[in-house]
């Protein structure tokens, strides 16, 4: 086996890894347990503190310390109530349009995705609020079942975001330029999703219904419904002004949100013993699945380092000549993993290789990084893995089936590979901000 030439051996590792994935292993012991067997076979017994050794160089990043902060931040908001006001100021403000509940689903699930730093929670939350009132409203299911899954995806780019922690960490990158970074190509995206449905249910007069007119409200009491915007707003200025104006490092402005989600829970009265401890239970559970991901691709990575296998894929990406090429056909790639595999898997495994190649290609690799987590979006979006669609399965009712759900998905998908071309054209829109920091 040690004189296998770094070919078959990347055909090996990622092949078993594909094989024990299809058979429902879960991500962790799929990697770990392949890298731990394959640095047996190559090496023998003796090498196994390589697991230890590499389990403590990702135990010594202090930047893990705002996964389960920004995690206990979005799972204690999720409990205050604020996901319930926002719709209904939505619903009042947006429901006279044509496809407003739709388009204004978009916007609370933008606004959620700047408290939370996960997709899973403005995808199961909007679910259950929004998704019912659509469908009492008259929306057709694809335009009523894809603003959800769409706008839902957008809380891994815009931050905070878990995902992009996790990147930071593994392409060697400010996750506070990062997250900064990633509010307008976030805004970009959820403004193409926003104006998709309303031209959409603007020409298709019965695919969006507008609320009927009795059931609107004065002026003056939708002015008092904006009152549930102070409380989310204030939050997402807190936290995200805090780096941008380098007042706190992501570890600590992570930290400011736990502390601001919880005083939120008490002004709107709704902190109790049981949503504290269930907020502190969905914590440790997500955090724990994060970072031992982190441990074993952490394994999984070195191994590929150290048989010289990743210099393979360098190889042959560098090796299309065109440095616009290369990006595209690693855009490609992600965009091909994502839709079968988890994206924290995909960035643990492919960030130490392409992040090394967009360098060294000249182009930026904050930018680069951007458009890895928008191909992360899209791994939440895409058939038929795509983890925001199960999400979405969950909490449909029954008449509802995954290829519905997969159909209404696809024109959110396009948007987004839209979306990704107009960063990769004009690399401003992800750069700009940044550049405004200050540090």
């Amino acid at each position: 086996m040690a004189e296998l030439g770094p070919e078959l051996l990347t055909i090996i590792l990622f092949g078993s890894l594909v094989l024990l994935l299809l058979a429902g292993v879960p991500l962790v012991f799929a990697i770990g347990g392949v890298a731990t067997f394959f640095i047996i076979v190559l090496w023998g017994p003796h090498a196994l503190p390589i697991l230890e050794k590499r389990t403590y160089m990702a135990m010594d990043m202090f930047l893990l310390v705002a996964v389960p902060m920004f995690i206990f931040m979005g799972a204690m908001l999720q409990r205050c109530g604020i996901a319930e006001e926002l719709y209904e100021l939505m619903y009042h403000w947006m429901g006279g349009l044509r496809g407003g509940l739709a388009a204004g689903t978009v916007l609370i699930c933008t606004l959620f995705a700047a408290m939370v730093g996960i997709s899973g929670a403005a995808t199961t939350s909007m679910g259950l609020i929004a998704l019912p009132s659509m469908r009492k409203r008259g929306y057709k299911k694809d335009i009523a079942l894809g603003c959800i899954s769409a706008g839902g995806s957008l809380g891994i780019l815009i931050p905070p975001s878990v995902l992009m922690i996790i990147l930071a960490l593994t392409s060697r990158q400010s996750v506070g330029q990062m997250f900064i970074a990633g509010i307008l190509p976030g805004l970009l995206l959820s403004g193409l999703f926003v104006a998709y449905i309303l031209i959409r249910c603007y020409i298709q007069k019965d695919l969006g219904p507008s609320v009927p007119p009795e059931e609107r409200l004065s002026l003056a009491e939708r002015v008092r419904l904006l009152w549930a915007l102070l409380l989310p707003v204030g939050l997402v200025f807190a936290v995200m002004g805090s780096m941008f104006f380098g007042l706190a490092t992501p570890s600590e402005a992570s930290a400011i949100g736990a502390l601001g989600a919880i005083v939120s829970a008490l002004i709107k009265r709704s902190f109790t013993w049981e949503n504290f401890t269930s907020a502190l239970f969905i914590t440790l559970r997500l955090s724990a699945m994060v970072i031992w991901i982190v441990f074993a691709a952490s394994v999984f990575t070195a191994l590929y380092a150290v048989t010289g296998a990743s210099s393979l894929v360098s190889d042959l990406i560098t090796g299309v000549g065109d440095p616009w090429v290369a990006i595209i056909t690693m855009q490609a790639i992600l965009l091909v993993l994502g839709m079968f595999f988890d994206p924290t898997g995909i960035v643990l495994l492919t960030a130490p290789i392409f992040f090394p190649i967009a360098t060294s290609l000249g182009f930026d690799p904050l930018w680069f990084a951007i458009l890895f987590v928008i191909n992360m979006e899209l791994a939440f979006l895409t058939p038929p893995f795509g983890f925001n669609l199960f999400y979405m399965k969950a909490v449909v009712p029954p008449d509802v089936n995954m290829m519905d759900i997969y159909k209404s998905a696809t024109p959110f998908v396009l948007l987004m590979i839209l979306g990704l071309a107009l960063c990769m054209i004009f690399p401003g829109i992800i750069t700009w901000l940044p550049s405004l920091m200050r540090t």
